[in-house]
């Protein structure tokens, strides 16, 4: 019994090894091929509102300077809160000390800076979801301590829409524009072989910021015009040209 089963290990052993192998076919396109990059954007009214501000504070320590930050910065954002603005739409963008000196030299000074104290400064990104509050609330945050301010930058929430509409309208332009071409140069059909896209959604065409400081007898209501954002589609189209 055992002679046999060494028979059939070294019959097995002797059998050879099936080689596994993979094949792929890749059929060049013969046809000529007319590659177009084609842009469309939708324009609507945004629905929210992107707004930095924050508190700038100094003293002769540094603690102080934190401190004193802190008092204030806190009091922005209960005002925040009291605004109706939800926490995850409140974010901190930047926390900053740093020693001030006065470079100017002033007859019978000593060459050289003067230490004068430290600032320090907490910035909030803050996200507006009423448009039509945007001017009253950037009043309310100057009101409750605000020594800053930069925006507003408008955008729509979900642009998922738009896109939709401007991806549509891409496709057709560029269907368009490929069969115009198979016509002039003597093709029957344009037939599409690819496609790759990039798109921006619901944002200002050109975005700006404008920062400003705010004195105690602001305007009672900042004037603020939202305007048109947009979502475009850039897409990335090949056809070949069949007779």
């Amino acid at each position: 019994m055992k002679s046999a089963l060494a028979l059939m290990a070294l019959g097995v052993a002797a059998l050879p090894i099936a080689a596994v192998a993979q094949t792929s076919v890749t059929i060049a396109e013969t046809a000529p091929v007319v590659t177009l990059n084609v842009t469309e954007s939708v324009e609507a009214a945004p629905d929210v509102a992107t707004v930095g501000t924050g508190v700038q504070t100094r003293a002769q320590t540094a603690q102080t300077a934190m401190q004193d930050n802190a008092i204030r910065t806190e009091k922005l954002i209960a005002a925040l809160a009291k605004a109706g603005i939800a926490k995850k739409d409140i974010q901190t963008s930047g926390i900053n000390l740093s020693a001030q000196y006065d470079y100017s030299n002033r007859e019978g000074q000593p060459e050289g800076p003067r230490f004068i104290g430290y600032e320090a400064s907490n910035q909030l990104t803050v996200k507006l979801r009423d448009i039509k509050k945007v001017g009253a609330s950037l009043d309310a945050m100057v009101a409750a301590g605000a020594t800053n301010i930069s925006g507003p930058s408008f955008a729509i929430d979900d642009p998922s829409p738009l896109i939709q509409q401007a991806r549509g309208a891409a496709l057709k332009s560029a269907k368009t524009q490929a069969d115009f071409y198979a016509q002039a140069a003597g093709f029957r059909t344009a037939r599409l072989i690819s496609i790759s896209e990039s798109n921006s959604g619901g944002q200002p065409p050109m975005p700006m910021m404008q920062s400003a400081r705010f004195k105690a007898d602001a305007a009672p209501t900042t004037p603020v015009e939202p305007g048109q954002v947009s979502a475009s589609v850039t897409l990335t189209v090949q056809y070949a040209l069949d007779k």
